[in-house]
């Protein structure tokens, strides 16, 4: 009996044939669309992640445990993530320290969230999102990191939320053996996040912990580390907080000459102010023009010039779609909001969307 063996690149090719016969039948929802409410962390697809707990560590903070996707390659102590969430039907991105220790894919990561107030997404994530909510993902970036050579003498300086990045440090295991000192700061002893955990390591001896409660202290005066760690200026040291606390800091070291020993972690959040129209950007075309709020973006781009991706006039839906890299869309049909920072990615649909405020398109 004779057996024929079809060629790998045949094989791949009526893969593919046999793919787009599928998202012609099931068009307006694509096979994967079908796959993602199967299987939402497969390889092969945009990283995402399922919160599998939230723990509460302070009446306004919590940490959310997160099995993250396939894709996932790992974080070092210190770097952040981007979580992208959907609230109220808008999808948000918003960045947080991973607070869990390096490990092993499938072990999940945990992210934790100080809600502030006005506060979209930190109020739904420490106070609305539940356990099996899946959430988008970026691969953790940063370079508020340990280098491979510890320092044997390590000041940490912190305040607030400023003290997850300076977390996933202390839990690594990396500061074994090292002199460490925290000062963090925050409004009371039970505004402490992670304040039990940080207290047992100083009582074991393997941190010198500094608390100071501004209800009480008032608030800390970088000056004063001449008298709290009188060697602070030979230390290495990481820094992360209110923007107040960081431009204290760096204007101390410099000051005494040692702005090489300083490390800070600044998150500055880029607001987006949303409006009718705004200026358009495609940006691998290099193409910028200025679109009213009623003029989808797929019409705003091609009458540019622009060679925009679309099936919507064959009848076949999301073929527009293109990410958002940053900026502010609103849908036309519904009057919703999109945002997305810098980087972001966010995908809408060009031809059902219009311009509310300068916004940037991948294309």
């Amino acid at each position: 009996m004779t057996t024929t063996v079809p060629r790998p690149e045949a094989s791949g090719s009526l893969r593919r044939r046999l793919w787009r016969l599928a998202e012609t039948v099931t068009t307006p929802v694509l096979p994967g669309d079908y796959l993602d409410l199967i299987a939402p962390l497969r390889a092969g697809t945009d990283l995402r992640g399922r919160i599998l707990a939230v723990r509460p560590e302070t009446p306004d903070a919590a940490t959310l445990v997160i099995r993250p996707g396939r894709g996932w390659r790992g974080h070092l102590p210190g770097q952040y993530v981007r979580l992208g969430v959907d609230v109220d039907g808008v999808r948000q991105w918003r960045a947080y320290s991973v607070t869990s220790p390096p490990g092993r894919h499938p072990e999940p990561i945990s992210v934790t969230v100080k809600a502030i107030e006005d506060g979209v997404v930190s109020n739904h994530l420490v106070r609305r999102v539940r356990p099996g909510t899946i959430v988008q993902l970026d691969q953790a970036q940063g370079d508020f990191v340990l280098p491979e050579a510890t320092p044997d003498r390590v000041l940490f300086l912190t305040a607030g939320s400023g003290i997850t990045p300076v977390a996933g440090m202390l839990r690594s295991g990396a500061l074994a053996g090292r002199d460490v000192v925290l000062v963090h700061s925050a409004p009371t002893a039970a505004d402490v996040v992670f304040g039990a955990e940080l207290r047992g390591l100083a009582e074991q001896g393997v941190i010198r912990l500094v608390e100071r409660h501004t209800s009480v202290d008032g608030l800390l005066d970088v000056a004063e580390l001449d008298t709290l760690v009188p060697d602070h200026l030979d230390r290495e040291t990481w820094a992360c907080g209110p923007l107040g606390l960081l431009d204290a800091a760096e204007a101390h070291w410099s000051a005494r000459g040692h702005a090489q020993r300083l490390h800070t972690e600044r998150f500055r959040p880029t607001i987006i102010t949303a409006g009718e129209g705004g200026t358009v950007t495609f940006t691998r075309s290099s193409v910028t023009v200025e679109a009213d709020g009623g003029t989808p973006l797929l019409d705003a781009g091609e009458n540019a010039g622009v060679l925009m991706p679309s099936g919507c006039r064959m009848g076949i839906c999301f073929g527009c779609v293109l990410p958002l890299r940053q900026g502010a869309v609103r849908d036309l049909r519904n009057g919703e909001l999109t945002t997305a920072l810098p980087g972001d990615g966010v995908r809408v649909q060009t031809c059902v969307s219009a311009a509310a405020g300068p916004c940037e398109l991948e294309i």
